[in-house]
């Protein structure tokens, strides 16, 4: 009987600070610029690797997210959206939906193919995934 795949707690993380911050490639169809807050970079027990995401627009907007990616079922959650004065709101619909790998909007499938999810299976450190983003990609990315 397989087992039940169940959820760890998740807290919501210190707000990101610029100096933690990791730039990554989505594509080059997007002018916006993405990264990952390094500190907030959390592979847990569960399968699912969180962190906390910045998009910056070339229209000078900064959208700040927590999120988790699950690399077994190529599935993404956002916990919380990040707001300018350091807080967090959770999300009001934080739930599992498929990672879809479109042209514009593909920076969760850049993060679970090329980062996160080598191979289809989650990065075992925070370490692991500091480095992937310091190399543009996961040594064992397919």
């Amino acid at each position: 009987d397989a087992v039940k795949w169940v959820e760890e707690e998740v807290a919501l993380p210190e707000f990101p600070q610029d100096a933690n911050l990791r730039e990554f490639y989505v594509s080059e169809m997007t002018a916006h610029r993405f990264f990952i807050d390094a500190s907030t970079l959390n592979p847990g027990k569960d399968g699912v690797v969180r962190y906390v995401l910045v998009v910056r627009t070339r229209g000078g907007a900064t959208n700040i997210s927590y999120e988790g990616i699950r690399c077994e079922s190529r599935e993404l959650k956002i916990y919380a959206s990040g707001h300018k004065d350091g807080t967090w709101t959770k999300a009001r619909k934080s739930e599992w939906r498929p990672i879809e790998n479109k042209p514009v909007n593909r920076q969760h499938a850049a993060l679970a193919r090329d980062l996160f999810c080598p191979a289809g299976a989650a990065i075992q450190s925070a370490a692991e995934g500091r480095e992937a983003l310091r190399l543009g990609k996961h040594p064992q990315a397919l």
